[in-house]
């Protein structure tokens, strides 16, 4: 194990963020640089504890304390080589996920825990500026061909495996760059895209073959792509957002969440100057409470908002883990993002009953009332309704499940309920052939998940093709979080 009595003498430590007056100047991540040697004493935490709990937090299977453990002596070849056994990624999980390992690391029982992401992160930084991080092209090609249709990190991570594997891969995206939610969902502020383009970089030297700007099912009919390809994966995601159709949601100044955030990405690398949906000198208003409201807040902010309310309406979590939501589980409690640091104006228990125009068809305020939790549901506190000003409004309210496409009559797979796509324990859809990974079978995840999946339905395509197959498959499609 590393320090033995690590996790007793070196408090937690994370790295600084920029002063908040400068970064929100510019569009470059928050974070500012950790010293090796700070970073090595924070993986000397890891107790090796026998059972490592923070494998249950984490859907990949992570080798947590073996990486650790190898940081702290030094040895950063042979870490990354076991971090790379069970992540395609963590350059992008490093920066993106919330870490749920963390909050199931032993430590964290009755101290602060093992800072297991910025380890992870550190890992892969030194690997990739030490050239340790080469492309792997196969041995030898099989002659079956896949398609993966979205370049998300589901699609990124079966792409990834079944090249290697030896079948010709080829990723379809409808954007005009490859990288999906990756993409044009996570501000430059949280993970900027040279990032993403330098695996890409790695995927096209294994042999993995991009094609952008196509919108299969209409560009591409699933007819042709059954013609063409030995097995397709569904890696769509689950991007129909969930809307508010209230009174006034017509008035312009009211848009999704999605439709505000890819225009920040654009300007914050000089792709547009004036983007489409500019807040600048304008009043917004944020309609959700996760992570996607506060990326909208931290882009509102960069473009010079004139004031940014964000509004939840669930009560304000408790500071400390509710008893409901023991270790090992991942807790709701009240956490201060980078863009909360930015700017916390933050509404919690209250709904908006109406979007409010000028007359004219724009935004001019919301009509919002407090809530109270009676009997499971919400309702509205009488005589609690007041108006915000607001020029914008977002919603980031989550998603619902996948977007209605023809590709799906024409492959014809079929929905469940909550209109992801349906598939058996091999990941296969209710067509023979047809593959399902990521956030469209599962519903809106988080990107370790969709890292697993897009893994473990590699693992069943090479099967399918081969017969048998050498690759990992980390989970099963039922996996589900920790829970009570």
């Amino acid at each position: 194990m590393a320090d033995p009595k690590g996790f007793m003498t070196t408090p937690r430590e994370l790295p600084r963020r920029r002063p908040v007056d400068v970064r929100i100047r510019d569009w470059q991540e928050v974070y500012e640089p950790q010293s090796l040697e700070h970073l090595q004493k924070q993986a000397g935490r890891c107790m090796d504890c026998g059972i490592p709990f923070c494998h249950s937090g984490c859907p990949l299977g992570n080798l947590i304390p073996e990486w650790n453990d190898l940081m702290w002596r030094g040895d950063k070849t042979e870490a990354i080589a076991r971090l790379h056994a069970t992540n395609n990624f963590p350059e992008f999980t490093g920066r993106l996920c919330p870490a749920p390992c963390e909050t199931a690391c032993v430590v964290a029982i009755n101290a602060d825990a093992v800072t297991i992401k910025q380890v992870e992160l550190r890992t892969i930084e030194e690997a990739f500026g030490s050239g340790d991080v080469k492309p792997l092209p196969p041995d030898r090609i099989t002659g079956k061909t896949v398609a993966i249709i979205g370049s998300g990190p589901a699609g990124l991570a079966a792409a990834q495996q079944l090249t290697r594997a030896g079948h010709t891969v080829v990723v379809f995206e409808r954007a005009d760059k490859i990288g999906g939610l990756l993409r044009y969902g996570i501000p430059e502020f949280k993970m900027e895209k040279n990032i993403v383009d330098r695996r890409l970089a790695q995927m096209e030297k294994e042999g993995t073959r991009f094609r952008t700007g196509v919108n299969v099912g209409v560009d591409i009919t699933g007819s042709e792509l059954r013609q063409k390809y030995d097995a397709v994966v569904l890696a769509l995601g689950a991007t129909q957002w969930r809307d508010l159709p209230i009174k006034g949601r017509e008035n312009k100044g009211v848009y999704q969440a999605m439709e505000f955030l890819p225009w920040g990405n654009k300007q914050a690398l000089d792709e547009v100057t004036n983007p489409e949906i500019n807040v600048n000198g304008k009043h917004v208003v944020i309609l959700g409470g996760g992570d996607t409201g506060a990326d909208c807040l931290g882009t509102s902010v960069r473009q010079g908002a004139a004031s940014v309310t964000q509004l939840e309406i669930m009560p304000r979590p408790t500071d400390e883990r509710p008893d409901a939501q023991p270790w090992p589980m991942y807790p709701m409690i009240y956490r201060v993002s980078s863009a909360h640091e930015e700017l916390d104006q933050r509404v919690f228990a209250v709904s908006t009953e109406e979007f409010i125009g000028d007359g004219s068809g724009n935004l001019k305020a919301l009509k919002i009332v407090e809530t109270e939790l009676v009997n499971g549901k919400f309702q509205p506190v009488p005589g609690s309704e007041r108006e915000i000003p607001a020029d914008f409004a977002f919603l980031a309210m989550g998603f619902t499940g996948t977007e209605s496409t023809p590709l799906f009559d024409q492959l014809e797979v079929e929905l469940d309920d909550r209109t992801n796509v349906k598939r058996d324990d091999s990941y296969q859809s209710t067509c023979e052939g047809i593959f399902v990974a990521g956030d469209a079978g599962r519903g809106q995840s988080l990107i370790v998940w969709a890292i697993a999946e897009g893994r473990s339905v590699a693992a069943s395509v090479d099967r399918y093709l081969e017969g048998e197959t050498q690759l990992p498959s980390p989970i099963e499609p039922t996996a589900r979080p920790l829970m009570v």
